[in-house]
C-alpha cells in the first residue's frame, strides 16, 4: 500500500479535457481509481471563485469524494482573457506533502509542470505520476 497525495488543477483539467475528449473528467472515478489499494494521504482540488451556484455545487462535490479545495479570485482582463494561476502554489504543495507520501498524482493540462516534477523526483526519490 503506497501513501499518495493528488493535486488537481481543476481549470486546466476542464479545459484540457474538453478541447481534447469534448467530455468532463470524472473525478469520483479518478479518485477511487487511485485509492484503489492504496492511502490517500491529501488530495486537494485547486480553482478559481467565480462564486456561483453551479461552481459552489461542484466544489461541494469535491469535497464529499475527498479533495480540499483551493480557490484563487476569478480574474478577468479587460481584454476579456481570464486568470487563476495556481502553478506556484501547486508545487509548493507538492514540495511539501512530498516527504510524507510514496508518490505525487498530479493532475494537469499544463506543461509548466515539468521542471518542478523532475526536481521532486531527484530530490526526493518518490514516484510522480502525471495525467
Amino acid at each position: 500500500m503506497q501513501k499518495i497525495a493528488i493535486f488537481a488543477d481543476v481549470q486546466n483539467i476542464y479545459y484540457t479535457v474538453k478541447e481534447k475528449f469534448n467530455c468532463h473528467f470524472n473525478y469520483n472515478i479518478f479518485y477511487n481509481e487511485i485509492a484503489n489499494g492504496n492511502k490517500i494521504i491529501k488530495a486537494i482540488a485547486y480553482a478559481t471563485d467565480k462564486n456561483n451556484d453551479k461552481q459552489i455545487h461542484f466544489q461541494e462535490i469535491l469535497k464529499k469524494i475527498g479533495f480540499q479545495i483551493k480557490l484563487k479570485p476569478f480574474i478577468q482582463r479587460r481584454d476579456g482573457s481570464t486568470k487563476g494561476d495556481w502553478d506556484t502554489g501547486i508545487v509548493i504543495d507538492m514540495l511539501e506533502y512530498s516527504k510524507d507520501v510514496d508518490k505525487i498524482v498530479l493532475v494537469s493540462g499544463d506543461g509548466d509542470f515539468t521542471e518542478a516534477v523532475q526536481k521532486i523526483i531527484e530530490s526526493t526519490n518518490i514516484e510522480v505520476q502525471v495525467y
